[in-house]
């Protein structure tokens, strides 16, 4: 699953001052004259290079105490060819915007793996009763031990989704509130007769999606197959969301790479999500 951008993100080729080691061609794509030539291969290092924390070779670490940590105009340079520069269609003016608000001198922004506020989305496919079909995992990263583990906190599967369809208003069954009365033996014909069961639960009641797929590999009927493919969401970044995805392609702007960068305004966090989980 993709996430589309919510408002069309329209390109604006500005005359900015470029990162060394960098220069914008006539359609406005940063061109890298070799000294960023490696590609981001691995998340971890994309997290090293937004917080300016390796060499621009990719060859040294640095650490607190070294003169290059986080160096301000080496973020600069990191963060310019961390973007998606041949699909995303992010304009030069947002991105210019994001790197001087992670990069102030005042209030500098970076990337914790372990800060929370960013997740996995993983397309998988799995055999369910004897078909291949897609399923969405989301994972999180949790503290174990003296450690840290990933583990999977929802799920998106299509069919869980079309199997719950409570209906509303004038549609929906109920029980009679005088079933007591009854010993409710009226909910013989309530669940038998009725193929969305649903209509006898709470208000605001959701279907817990993760029980059922952990039910379901546990009674054989759901196998996994493979991952297709993998990305990662961010809010770790104060007003900033972004989306970072795997780019493997000829030339430099490859790797791992932002694909997606939005401006946050009060509640835009929450209609993300709801996209991103696919929330109805």
């Amino acid at each position: 699953m993709r996430i589309t951008p919510f408002i069309t993100l329209i390109t604006i080729f500005l005359s900015i001052h470029t990162a060394p080691g960098q220069t914008f061609n006539s359609s406005g794509r940063v061109i890298d004259d070799g000294r960023f030539a490696a590609a981001t291969k691995q998340v971890n290092q994309f997290f090293r290079r937004f917080n300016a924390e390796e060499s621009k070779e990719g060859d040294i670490r640095y650490r607190p105490g070294d003169e290059n940590y986080r160096d301000v105009d080496l973020r600069k340079s990191f963060i310019n060819i961390l973007f998606d520069n041949e699909t995303s269609g992010i304009s030069n003016e947002l991105k210019r915007e994001f790197i001087s608000y992670v990069v102030s001198d005042t209030y500098p922004q970076y990337l914790n793996f372990h800060g929370g506020e960013w997740f996995a989305e993983v397309n998988t496919v799995f055999t369910y009763n004897g078909q291949r079909q897609e399923v969405v995992l989301f994972l999180k990263l949790q503290p174990q031990g003296l450690g840290y583990e990933w583990v999977i906190e929802n799920v998106n599967f299509q069919p869980f989704a079309d199997a719950f369809d409570k209906p509303t208003g004038d549609d929906k069954k109920f029980l009679h509130p005088l079933s007591h009365e009854l010993g409710f033996m009226n909910l013989r014909k309530a669940i038998v007769e009725n193929s969305r069961p649903e209509s006898y639960t709470p208000d605001g009641f959701e279907p817990d999606f993760l029980t059922l797929f952990l039910f379901e590999i546990k009674s054989d009927r759901m196998k996994f197959e493979t991952v297709k493919d993998t990305r990662f969401h961010f809010f770790q970044i104060d007003k900033w969301y972004f989306e970072l995805a795997q780019f493997n392609r000829p030339g430099f702007n490859t790797g791992w790479l932002i694909a997606n960068l939005m401006k946050l305004e009060e509640g835009d966090k929450e209609i993300i999500l709801d996209y991103i989980y696919d929330r109805n």
